[in-house]
């Protein structure tokens, strides 16, 4: 206690009078500088580790998990989930069309291809028939579509001048019931109803050996009908549109119930200058029955006639229909 009260009676020393007032602080601020810089070094102080009390577990460290997946199975594919505002935006998206100008003029042109290219297809398949013919039986089938232009023609110019006729004519019934009696006659002569006469052709078909059937005279008839023939007799048996041809088992060949005996003889009414190229073609009815040894001729007249007739036969089935 003392050397407490004798340092607390003690005054502190005044500063020398010789130095000025302001420089009493700087010194020791420098020389309090000049002793941190001369401080040694402080060693450093290694932190402490704290051994582990005996009698206690070690906590483990802990160790990140990621998520196991669970293999797949052979051949099956997980489904994958698709989002709700996926299948909103794709039903946005199609719901409702919005179709374009552009879209609108390709889907037509499409279209049109379409179209045409069904159309083609189709007139191909239609004439797939004539691409396996023969070259003979393609100019039979030419020379007989020429023959039956210059028909259509012929009845076309004669059409045409019976309209101008009519239209013309003072006396307009009178000239109708001319024309009227005019193609009755003509329809007469294709129902076999009238005679005819006019330039044609007579072939005769001479079968001793008894070769001929009654298919082979069909084939005959309708390659006629086909070169332009108007009015045709075989021997006495007026042909026409309904008739038909049978074989007899005895030998022979009958006509519409009648029995024909050979040789038989075409007296045909037409062009002969369409007619015996028809008939005579590579692998026309000639060469046909010259294979089968039977023997034709063929003779152009300027005039010949058919004068048998068929009875007429009222259509059982078929009836005018109301215009």
């Amino acid at each position: 206690m003392d050397q407490d009260d004798e340092a607390r009676e003690l005054p502190a020393p005044a500063p020398a009078a010789d130095e000025p007032a302001g420089e009493t602080s700087e010194e020791p601020e420098q020389e309090a500088s000049g002793e941190a810089e001369e401080a040694e070094p402080q060693p450093e102080v290694e932190p402490e580790v704290e051994e582990p009390v005996p009698g206690t577990a070690e906590e483990a460290p802990t160790v990140p998990t990621e998520p196991i997946e669970a293999p797949e199975a052979a051949g099956v594919v997980a489904p994958v989930a698709v989002p709700s505002d996926g299948r909103r935006r794709l039903r946005a998206a199609l719901w409702p069309p919005r179709v374009s100008r552009g879209q609108l003029v390709v889907a037509l042109l499409l279209f049109s291809l379409g179209l045409g290219l069904a159309i083609q297809v189709r007139s191909t398949n239609d004439h797939s028939a004539l691409r396996g013919a023969r070259q003979d039986d393609l100019v039979r089938i030419l020379d007989e579509l020429d023959s039956r232009q210059q028909r259509l023609q012929q009845e076309k110019a004669q059409l045409d001048q019976s309209y101008a006729q009519l239209e013309n004519s003072s006396n307009q019934a009178k000239e109708a019931q001319q024309q009227t009696g005019q193609k009755a006659a003509e329809l007469g002569v294709l129902a076999g109803t009238v005679k005819a006469s006019g330039p044609g052709i007579v072939l005769t078909v001479d079968d001793p050996q008894g070769q001929v059937k009654a298919d082979m005279l069909l084939d005959t008839l309708q390659e006629l009908r086909a070169a332009g023939a108007e009015a045709i007799q075989i021997n006495d048996v007026r042909v026409v549109a309904d008739t038909y041809f049978t074989d007899v088992p005895s030998g022979g060949v009958q006509i519409d119930g009648k029995g024909v005996a050979q040789p038989y003889r075409f007296t045909v009414i037409g062009n002969a200058q369409d007619l015996t190229p028809a008939l005579n073609i590579p692998g026309g009815i000639v060469r046909t029955l010259e294979r089968e040894q039977v023997g034709t001729s063929i003779v152009a007249q300027q005039k010949v006639t058919v004068d048998a007739l068929a009875a007429p036969r009222p259509p059982q089935y078929g009836k005018p229909a109301a215009k």
